[in-house]
């Protein structure tokens, strides 16, 4: 089972979501960057349910630096990262535990590992591990900031309501940074709460589309074919539970448009070179070209919903019927956008560990 990602910046995660702790370690980091425990848990914050429009599981993520920091600065050695389970209710899971919940992974896990794997709230598979991955990539966004890269996420779209596009992308992150709801117009935020509150109350869950930003990657940042930007991308962004889809600048809205419509027309300001456009999203030929990378992800509704469905017991080999019990989010695109930009911000960091050399970060 393959739980890392990255080559020079690379990010194991560990743990179940009813077991004693989940875990991150970070490796390939320069020696000296700064740890802002402060900051991690900012970011962490971000990730916890609240309200309404949220599981009621409340775990206090009090996470623990294990290894590889010293006096509030990275040693270049891995980098571990603990934080306790604390509000689990396995006996939620107990009388399902052969029943393929739809849109979950249990009849999958179960071929995988024959049986052996912890079932209980999805296990290794569970969107709690990105607490983890969350704590992590505090880091590395603390250290992207350092060298001026900047990364934030909205909530594009939601039960099919629509936030406004990016505008001034420094201002709409930096606002984005102060914000537990992560929609840059609040009168559409209010809406997209009411209407996750509403599939609530109904037993049903809602997804949406969230659009990520990523300001200041220098030009040259990538790799022709196998290891393009958006390939590496991709490939992290697609680990996060319940993303469906990725695309990057306007790819599906604009295919059907003409080139000349969609080609991005380079320009020279104040002897730096940008385009006029951004329809490619900062991406050619798999390579960064200094304009600003722009990603969308589709983020499917939360597969845990308290209606009836028929479904299988993979077991006994017949088929059944599912009703949910337990502490389910109505919609997780609220939460998901902060493991958003730590996953970005793995993938950026390695890639550009990569191009210039893991001290590069410092």
């Amino acid at each position: 089972m393959k739980n890392t990602f990255g080559n020079s910046v690379s990010l194991t995660l560990f743990g179940e979501s009813h077991g004693e702790y989940i875990g991150a370690v970070l490796d390939g980091l320069a020696p000296g960057l700064a740890v802002d425990e402060d900051f991690i848990r900012a970011q962490l914050l971000k990730r916890r349910p609240s309200g309404k429009i949220s599981t009621a599981r409340r775990e206090a993520d009090e996470f623990k630096l294990v290894s590889g920091v010293f006096e509030g600065r990275t040693t270049g050695t891995p980098l571990t990262i603990l934080i306790p389970n604390t509000s689990q209710h396995s006996k939620d899971y107990s009388a399902t535990r052969s029943l393929a919940r739809p849109g979950h992974a249990d009849y999958t896990a179960y071929q995988k590992y024959h049986g052996f794997e912890d079932y209980r709230g999805g296990g290794h598979f569970s969107g709690r591990i990105t607490a983890a991955l969350v704590a992590a990539g505090a880091v590395l966004i603390r250290a992207l900031r350092d060298k001026g890269i900047y990364i934030g996420t909205h909530i594009k779209s939601c039960a099919g309501i629509s936030d406004r596009a990016f505008d001034d992308l420094a201002n709409d992150i930096a606002a984005l940074d102060k914000l537990d709801f992560a929609a840059l117009d609040v009168e559409k935020g209010e809406q997209m709460r009411a209407a996750v509150e509403a599939a609530a109350a109904d037993g049903d869950s809602v997804g949406g589309v969230l659009e990520t930003a990523v300001i200041g990657v220098p030009a040259g940042v990538g790799e022709p074919w196998f290891d393009t930007m958006e390939g590496v991308l991709s490939h992290a962004l697609f680990s996060i539970p319940a993303i469906k889809g990725v695309q990057f600048g306007n790819a599906f809205e604009l295919v059907n448009r003409r080139g000349s419509e969609y080609n991005d027309r380079f320009y020279i300001s104040d002897k730096e070179i940008k385009t006029a456009t951004n329809n490619n999203g900062g991406i050619n030929g798999g390579i960064t070209n200094g304009m600003p990378i722009v990603f969308s992800c589709a983020v499917k509704p939360t597969p845990s919903i308290f209606k009836e469905q028929s479904t299988v017991d993979f077991i006994k080999g017949e088929n059944a019927v599912l009703e949910l019990k337990g502490r389910h989010d109505p919609a997780i695109i609220h939460r998901a956008r902060v493991v958003v930009d730590s996953i970005a911000a793995l993938a950026v960091a390695d890639m550009l560990a990569l191009r210039y050399g893991t001290d590069w970060l410092k």
